[in-house]
């Protein structure tokens, strides 16, 4: 080599030195902490395929730029406390994302462990992101900067069904039943509260609570139910708890209508059947069958992959918000992404959505559906194959459903 270049290379070598670090990309790991296992597990299951189905389109469209997002599931069999093991399992293999929802007993463990742990671990901070845990608690005392929420809370579903309620002067007598644990105790106390607000004639006929996921046999409560003289039943009940319910008062012949927050979820379309149709109502925050059947392309590509039906779509506003923080942030590192989320505004299946920065609630429209025969219009989409899908009878608008929050929240410093 001639020394005329030396110079040259020397000055770009000290250049290369002192130039800003090369930002490498990431695969961000997402820890689903969920139940896999046992009876509820169908939900969990669809939920971890949604996630993977929807970050796999995500990495190819660099939603997150060079980054990409892969979650992975962690079996919590339901239980709060296999939850917390599956928590120090995943941050000992280096995840800093988890997401969680069935379950609001294991969402508000969750919350306090991942608390404890960013204050003890500064600089390994963990962002829980919830997709279906629905107590408002979480949100409201239990509140953290390190917690977001893409589901709507218990309040604001049984605000805007009990307004829907409101104006049906047929409903005279309502049975309050649900499962025994934090969301089933809140849809309760709501249920009460807001009927007495809007509507004082209605009376409250009966109020039961009952174990989660052990009752096998629903007939005793729905003979109490029918005994009541109730025209209304209302349970936030989910999972095999709900399917089982509406089984029971199918065999039952039960007449009374069915106000719920889960009918769509795994099991439940089954259970109903043709029975079903036109006495089982859902709150929802979206169904296939909405106004513009927004979000039908994803509905018929899942059932092709998995010949199962896509419902949560926390899963797609998690995916997509997720990647625009971290482009937003230029950054992985998750005070940067949550600072990321806060406010963002993001057009979903169902609308504008905001994630509220006092409380990192997501602000978004609801829908009241009905259980109903395919009429190839107003219900396109069946679910189960059962030739029965969900009918919108009224878009709830955003403002409607909102809720004031008592939220205090702590944040850290924000990163420069």
């Amino acid at each position: 080599m001639t020394n005329q270049f030396r110079p040259l290379l020397i000055a770009l070598s000290v250049a290369a030195a002192f130039a800003a670090p090369v930002a490498y990309a990431e695969n961000v790991k997402v820890a689903l902490i969920e139940t896999l296992s046992g009876s509820f597990a169908p939900i969990g299951q669809n939920q971890l395929k949604s996630f993977q189905m929807f970050s796999e389109t995500a990495n190819k469209q660099k939603l997150a730029g060079d980054n990409t997002l892969e979650f992975v599931g962690f079996d919590n069999k339901g239980s709060p406390q296999e939850s917390l093991t599956q928590l120090k399992r995943v941050i000992d293999q280096g995840y800093r994302y988890i997401t969680q929802g069935n379950g609001s007993g294991v969402a508000l463990a969750l919350i306090d462990a991942v608390n404890k742990h960013n204050e003890r671990n500064p600089g390994k901070e963990v962002v829980f992101l919830n997709h279906a845990a629905i107590d408002p608690d979480l949100t409201n005392s239990k509140c953290s900067f390190w917690h977001f929420r893409f589901d709507a809370n218990s309040d604001m579903k049984m605000e805007a069904l009990t307004s829907f309620m409101a104006k049906d002067m047929s409903i005279k007598k309502v049975y309050i039943i649900g499962q025994n644990y934090a969301h089933g105790l809140q849809v309760t106390r709501a249920a009460k509260e807001y009927l007495k607000r809007k509507r004082p004639d209605i009376e409250i006929v009966g109020d039961d609570l009952h174990p989660i996921g052990q009752v096998k046999d629903f007939s005793p409560y729905i003979a109490k139910i029918n005994a009541s003289g109730a025209d209304t039943v209302i349970t936030g009940n989910w999972g095999a708890d709900l399917a089982l319910l509406i089984k029971a008062g199918k065999d039952a012949n039960l007449k009374a209508n069915f106000y719920t927050y889960y009918g769509g979820t795994t099991g439940v379309p089954t259970a109903m059947g043709e029975a079903g149709a036109e006495h089982v109502k859902q709150v929802a925050y979206w169904h296939p069958n909405n106004e513009t059947f927004s979000g039908k392309e994803i509905v018929e590509a899942y059932k092709k992959k998995y010949d199962d039906d896509f419902y949560t779509l926390a899963t797609y506003n998690i995916v997509e918000m997720l990647s625009r923080a971290i482009k937003t942030a230029k950054s992985t590192d998750p005070t940067k992404v949550a600072y990321a989320l806060e406010g963002m505004k993001f057009k979903s299946l169902n609308g504008e959505n905001e994630m509220r920065v006092a409380d990192h609630q997501l602000q978004q429209p609801l829908y009241i559906a009905t259980w109903a025969k395919v009429d190839g219009k107003t219900v396109k989409y069946d679910q189960e194959n059962t030739g029965y899908g969900w009918r919108t009878d009224q878009k709830v608008e955003t403002y409607v459903a909102t809720q004031p929050t008592s939220c205090q929240m702590k944040r850290p410093p924000k990163p420069s």
